[in-house]
This record gives structure tokens, C-alpha cells and sequence, in this order.
């Protein structure tokens, strides 16, 4: 049995990818009893209010809760994670090393999935301790693939990658909103613009997911002395890559704060 402790978006958005694509019994911790009734009543599956009940009764225990509630967790269910159990975090910033020292098994696996994963369009990165089995490893990849891709990488990756794919959904949203504001200035209706974003965003992702490089999608689009030539200027004359490249350096800082345990 495969088990969540949190029953957060997070945790919902896995549960129906679960439930979608694969026959697994499943069981949910979560405190609010609205929240209980909403996802059994839409996943018909277990849930409890008590973390214990999850850590004793699934073989797969996925600790969906934020990295601040962690220790609170881990001391509730510590005495029931025997070795035979797998344990994954998909909290930012916990590490492998702090998990493996509160729990009493090797099988931890820390994941870093990404709130597209709510349409099953998530980017899933993965770390693992060196002892974790092919077949245990399956199992893990086969529900993480259920909400999008998924990458396997080394630990010391994992804060750039809660930077960037982790964080990323939130600072593209950003974008989208400064252009929306940006054409709403220049006369189009906020409707009408809004539909013209984020079809642009959508159909530029697809296009890039083509294996076509950023750069050469901006070349082509980019004519000498064009409109779009002119917007570029703009950005480069205000430091826009600067400021990414420093966005990204610091929420990769924050998630290694969030990490120092």
C-alpha cells in the first residue's frame, strides 16, 4: 500500500496521477476532516487523521508536507518506519543525510516534483542513498511518472533544481502577469491578453520541447530592427538576464538554508 502523509495539493495531484494510470490501494494522512471527505469521496481511497496509521500500514510512505513540518513528522512516526519500508520526501530542502539519520531505514528517497504536476504536466527530480533496489526504484519512478517527466540526479543538485523547476512555475506566472499588464497599457482588454499569453507561453514550451534551443527560437523570431528586436533591447539594457540568473541563485541559497539541519 502506498502512503501520504499530508493530503496537501501536492499530495492530490500524485494521488491522481495514482489513480489515473496505475491499480495501487492507497492512504492519506491529513488533519482537516473536510479535506478527508473531499479525497476519499473523489480518489476512493483510505484516509486518517493520524501520520502513525499511514507509517505503520503502507510499504511506500511519501511525506507530502511542508519543509517547516518536518520534524514534527518524523517524530510522530520515527518508532514505526521499520527497514523493510521506503520512504519519500518531497519536501524542499530536507536532505537525504537528515532523513536517514531520524529514520530507521535505507530505503529514503527525496523527490522534487512541480505544481504543473496538478494537470499531470510536472518535472520530477529524484536523489536516492546508494542502497535503494532496481525494484523498489521502479515502483518510485512509476508514480512519479504518472504527473509528467522525471530525472534522476545526485543530491548536491537538488537545491538548483527546487530553484529552477520548483520554483520556476511561480517566476514564469510572474512573467506572464508584467506582459499581461504590459498589452492591458497598451489597450487590449485584460481578458484578450491574458488568452494571448498564455497561448504564447503554451505554444513557445512546445515548440522549445521540440529539442529546438531557446536561443535559436529567439533568433528566429528576432529580426533586425523589428519589433521584437526592439522589446530585447529593452530587457538588455535593464539587466533582465542579470536578474533571472540572480533569482535563481536565490532561491537555490534559501533551499540550502532550508536544508541545514
Amino acid at each position: 500500500m502506498i502512503g501520504f502523509i499530508g493530503g496537501g495539493n501536492m499530495a492530490e495531484a500524485i494521488i491522481k496521477g495514482i489513480a489515473d494510470k496505475h491499480a495501487m490501494n492507497i492512504m492519506a494522512s491529513e488533519p482537516r476532516e473536510e479535506r478527508r471527505a473531499y479525497l476519499e469521496r473523489t480518489f476512493t481511497i483510505k484516509t486518517t487523521p493520524k501520520n502513525k496509521d499511514v507509517a505503520e500500514n503502507c510499504d511506500i510512505i511519501i511525506i507530502a508536507v511542508k519543509p517547516q513540518d518536518m520534524d514534527s513528522v518524523l517524530d510522530d512516526i520515527s518508532d514505526v518506519i521499520s527497514e523493510d519500508k521506503t520512504v519519500v520526501s518531497i519536501a524542499a530542502g530536507i536532505t537525504l543525510s537528515y532523513l536517514s539519520s531520524r529514520l530507521k531505514t535505507p530505503k529514503i528517497i527525496r523527490v522534487m516534483p512541480n505544481t504543473p504536476a496538478l494537470i499531470q504536466e510536472g518535472m520530477s527530480v529524484m536523489s536516492m542513498l546508494e542502497c535503494i533496489h532496481d525494484k523498489d526504484m521502479g515502483v518510485i519512478k512509476d508514480i512519479f511518472m504518472s504527473i509528467g517527466r522525471l530525472l534522476v540526479f545526485p543530491e548536491k543538485y537538488m537545491d538548483a533544481v527546487t530553484a529552477l523547476s520548483g520554483s520556476g512555475p511561480a517566476f514564469f506566472a510572474y512573467f506572464l502577469e508584467a506582459m499581461i499588464e504590459g498589452a492591458v497599457r497598451m489597450g487590449l482588454e485584460k481578458e484578450d491578453a491574458t488568452t494571448l499569453a498564455v497561448q504564447t507561453l503554451l505554444g513557445t514550451a512546445r515548440l522549445l520541447d521540440t529539442d529546438m534551443s531557446p536561443s535559436r527560437l529567439r533568433e528566429m523570431v528576432t529580426s533586425p530592427g523589428g519589433t521584437t528586436a526592439a522589446g530585447l533591447k529593452v530587457f538588455e539594457e535593464r539587466g533582465f538576464r542579470d536578474m533571472v540568473i540572480a533569482a535563481i541563485e536565490s532561491a537555490t541559497n534559501r533551499a540550502r538554508e532550508l536544508g541545514r539541519r
